[in-house]
């Protein structure tokens, strides 16, 4: 898969995340052509492409890394899972729902919905697969992405950075716990 633009992920700030799950009701509303409660009385059903899992006491919200070199676009037998701009997309109309890309994805973060385009003639359609688009319909060019689960968040737990800038961000977190491990033995 041929890398265009540097990839852009949701940073989510562990210390900060309270478990709200706003985040999850902004990202269902951010892909729904009507609101909360028109879809609750309407019986529609709305997915969320985030996902906030507790895990002892510590919640953490996890949704699509825009993997460079994604997995679940390798494991699609039909080509409707590419990057793009530095998103990894899906072609709904392409999908069959197999389900495939669902095993490939280390972090669990596709599913696949019943609602969705029917499937091309002589293959029968599970579904479509959904996943975080970093809201790509709500977003412009050359713009960063305003996500839905982002804006929604109270404790401004989330955050769009560039997959570099969460590179820095790691190797520092990582340099600072070896220097403090360091710091402990002298002396």
């Amino acid at each position: 898969m041929p890398k265009s633009d540097e990839n852009s992920i949701i940073y989510a700030d562990t210390t900060k995340c309270v478990g709200c799950r706003q985040c999850e009701l902004a990202c269902a509303q951010a892909h729904s052509d009507c609101s909360l409660i028109e879809a609750r009385a309407k019986g529609y059903e709305l997915i969320s492409r985030i996902r906030v899992i507790q895990v002892d006491s510590i919640n953490v919200p996890m949704q699509c890394r825009q993997c460079e070199d994604a997995p679940c676009a390798h494991a699609c037998p039909t080509g409707a899972i590419f990057q793009k701009d530095g998103i990894v997309r899906i072609n709904e109309k392409q999908c069959v729902g197999c389900k495939i890309c669902v095993m490939a994805c280390p972090f669990g973060a596709i599913e696949v919905s019943r609602e969705g385009y029917p499937a091309p003639e002589g293959v029968t359609n599970q579904g479509t697969a959904k996943k975080c688009n970093l809201c790509e319909h709500r977003n412009h060019p050359g713009k960063e992405p305003v996500c839905g689960c982002v804006e929604a968040c109270p404790t401004h737990a989330l955050k769009v950075i560039k997959l570099t800038e969460y590179r820095k961000r790691l190797m520092l977190s990582r340099a600072r716990e070896i220097a403090h491990n360091h710091s402990m033995y002298e002396g």
